[in-house]
């Protein structure tokens, strides 16, 4: 029965992957559009910072996706990378995504302190797991080299 859950599991993994792989190549093609789009407008080598934000937005959008299209694959289907590791990276990614295109006059100070917060949170609890990883690595390297 576990053989068949793993079997289903790893299939409906496969098949996220291909809808956001599929989402990706969407996102892209949209974002090469907003490019072509906005460099074709009258005064096309001036970009105003709206439309700087948008198409900063819409990278950071496309590499978000493409980071956890990668690290799904590695977690589910290559390695045996803890699922913690992957919550923790594809936010700290995406909470840089917010601060790369947040505008600072229209946001209210209490959201820049809970952003904040969140910055704070991610940070530790990534420093705490690789810690947490890198005792755990050297101390199977030391009882492996311990003379039996």
């Amino acid at each position: 029965m576990l053989t068949v859950l793993k079997r289903f599991e790893r299939f409906l993994i496969q098949t996220l992957m291909i809808m956001m792989a599929f989402v990706l190549l969407l996102a892209t093609i949209d974002l090469g559009w907003t490019i072509i789009k906005d460099l074709t407008q009258p005064l096309s080598l001036i970009v105003s910072v709206d439309q700087l934000l948008e198409l900063f937005g819409l990278f950071m959008l496309v590499i978000i996706g493409i980071e956890l299209l990668e690290t799904i694959m590695k977690t589910y289907l290559t390695q045996d990378i803890p699922h913690y590791e992957v919550v923790l990276s594809v936010a700290i990614i995406a909470i840089a995504r917010k601060v790369i295109i947040l505008d600072i006059k229209e946001t209210s100070s209490l959201s820049l302190v809970g952003i904040a917060a969140i910055i704070s949170a991610l940070t530790v609890g990534y420093y705490f797991m690789k810690r947490t990883e890198d005792r755990r690595f050297k101390s199977n390297e030391f009882s492996e080299n311990k003379p039996s």
